[in-house]
């Protein structure tokens, strides 16, 4: 079996002397046996962490999670810096929480239902992957988009019966937020969790209204009712 690994945008070639095997399984076996300088993150090696977030053949995936397949091409994600090989500091992407404000605002002692934890339990197993944030076509164009996983962040407290200031957390996910995402999916594809993020920026969308926001996009649309 042989995979390919991007380095560096050099495409290099490694055999695989096994045939079922996970992805980090596979980066190991090259870097214990064949070339120690190849450089990747892992932690856990269970699916839990989120370290070891990869691009296999143009999807995002967590390599201790992949069964391998003959001939993947296996890239660092996108929209990182690239430390080496298929390392990249996440730091930048983390910075989209804090722009997000995804915190308690204002806390409120209410009491909660079953029901209410469930609605943003889902949103609480992120696991910082990454994944939606490379997989998001947004940024190809607007480096400034605040993201996926931070948006869901933003709507588990704003859907949490506890925060009684939803509106400043709205306030902030305005430019560069709710309104630029496409509704694509693909961050909904990637999510290793099963979170949907694109419903999480609809519902976050019908909140938005609620406090009179509208998307700025639908007033630049030319819906052919203009004189000729």
């Amino acid at each position: 079996m042989q995979i390919k690994i991007n380095r560096q945008n050099e495409i290099v070639e490694f055999k695989i002397p096994f045939k079922s095997s996970t992805l980090l399984k596979a980066l190991y076996q090259i870097k214990n046996n064949e070339d120690n300088s190849l450089t990747f993150s892992s932690s856990c090696r269970s699916g839990v962490c989120g370290t070891c977030a990869v691009r296999v053949n143009g999807k995002e995936i967590l390599a201790c999670a992949y069964t391998l397949q003959d001939g993947d091409l296996v890239e660092p994600l996108k929209y990182h810096e690239v430390q080496r090989d298929l390392k990249v500091n996440k730091q930048r992407a983390r910075e989209t929480l804090k722009t997000s404000t995804a915190w308690l605002q204002q806390n409120q002692e209410v009491s909660i239902t079953e029901q209410q934890i469930t609605l943003t339990e889902k949103q609480s197993d992120c696991i910082l992957c990454n994944s939606c944030y490379s997989a998001c076509p947004v940024l190809e164009v607007n480096p400034n988009f605040i993201g996926p996983f931070a948006l869901t962040r933003a709507y588990r407290y704003t859907a949490d019966p506890r925060e009684a200031d939803i509106k400043s957390t709205i306030d902030n996910i305005q430019t560069n937020g709710i309104w630029d995402c496409t509704l694509c999916g693909e961050c909904t594809a990637v999510c290793p969790q099963g979170i949907d993020p694109k419903m999480d920026i609809t519902m976050l969308r019908g909140t938005a209204t609620q406090f009179g926001y509208t998307d700025p996009n639908f007033q630049a649309m030319d819906f052919g009712f203009g004189g000729g």
